[in-house]
């Protein structure tokens, strides 16, 4: 196990930094940069190229990428444009809101689509498996940022059950309960949009591991069908449908940059829209790594859960 941890840890430096290359020079070939994005009318020209050299932005691409990477072997992610602030500090803020979010909103997730999955497949071609399945389709087909506008409209607008966004209610000091409460309906948002794709996968994963040999001969030994589907059945459908969480991580994560606008969530999504937005090119970097080292992490802990799963798995 060390010694598949050791290497997977080593594969993952040069993946890092082709992401941060490519990263880096494809913000470069953007239109316009921070400091464009700080111009007045009474700002002369000469002031503008000496923000830009203060900046470093006068130097060619390679030169700007080759100092960022200097600070990042110093533990260092440089200091925003558009603040001055560290970037460490700005990215740390915003790193707990939204792993909160995306862990919530990945845990609905299964929460919904296993039992769902498991229930179809054990009721093919029944009303139930029809009805599960076009729900699936639409909360596949529905885009983030529609399904958090009508969620506001109904549970926040009309019904009144929820906030419509924020992570406490202004005017009080918040607490546990008061942030639970802001955090269902973003987390359900992207826990629905995850969900539909992942039902349809473990109605498959279900499909093919009840037509297995074990499994009828589970059956012909008298088992009771609840027996042979949750210890026999479920636990080896499981193992194709572990693989998706860690390729749903990226996923959610891309999703909760619209899905933190809508609802106002102080998460690293609505970091990144900003920092667009001010051509903040150290928080960019800063967040796509940030991001990169949690897509990283998340797809080695769902390789490992596989041998939580099926002990038949070892890593050696």
């Amino acid at each position: 196990m060390h010694r598949y941890l050791i290497r997977r840890l080593l594969i993952a430096v040069p993946i890092l930094f082709g992401i941060t290359v490519l990263s880096y020079f494809i913000m470069s070939l953007t239109p316009g940069d921070a400091v464009q994005m700080m111009i007045s009318p009474t700002i002369s020209q000469a002031d503008i190229e000496i923000r830009r050299r203060a900046l470093g932005l006068d130097q060619p691409v390679y030169v700007r990428y080759a100092r960022w990477l200097g600070e990042l072997a110093r533990g260092n992610l440089g200091y925003s444009f558009s603040s001055g602030a560290p970037v460490t500090k700005r990215v740390g803020e915003r790193v707990l809101p939204t792993l909160t979010l995306t862990a919530t909103a990945l845990t609905m997730s299964y929460l919904i689509a296993v039992p769902i999955g498991v229930l179809v497949a054990t009721r093919r071609y029944s009303w139930v498996d029809y009805v599960a399945t076009f729900f699936a389709f639409l909360g596949i087909s529905l885009p983030t940022f529609f399904l958090g506008l009508a969620g506001i409209y109904i549970f926040a607008l009309r019904l009144q059950w929820l906030p419509v966004g924020g992570t406490l209610t202004l005017g009080t000091d918040g607490g546990l309960l008061d942030s639970l409460h802001h955090l269902i309906l973003p987390a359900s948002v992207l826990a629905v949009a995850g969900a539909g794709a992942l039902t349809r996968y473990v109605r498959s994963s279900m499909l093919e591991v009840l037509g297995q040999d074990y499994v009828r001969t589970a059956r012909a030994k008298g088992l009771a069908e609840p027996l042979v589907q949750r210890r026999h059945a479920l636990r080896n459908a499981l193992i194709p449908v572990i693989t998706l969480a860690g390729l749903q991580i990226p996923a959610l994560l891309a999703g909760a940059v619209i899905t933190e606008q809508v609802f106002e969530w102080p998460g690293m999504g609505r970091l990144t829209i900003e920092a667009i937005n001010q051509r903040d090119y150290p928080v960019l970097m800063g967040v796509t790594l940030i991001t990169a080292v949690l897509v990283a992490v998340g797809n080695l802990l769902a390789d490992l859960a596989y041998a939580y799963v099926d002990p038949r798995i070892h890593y050696e």
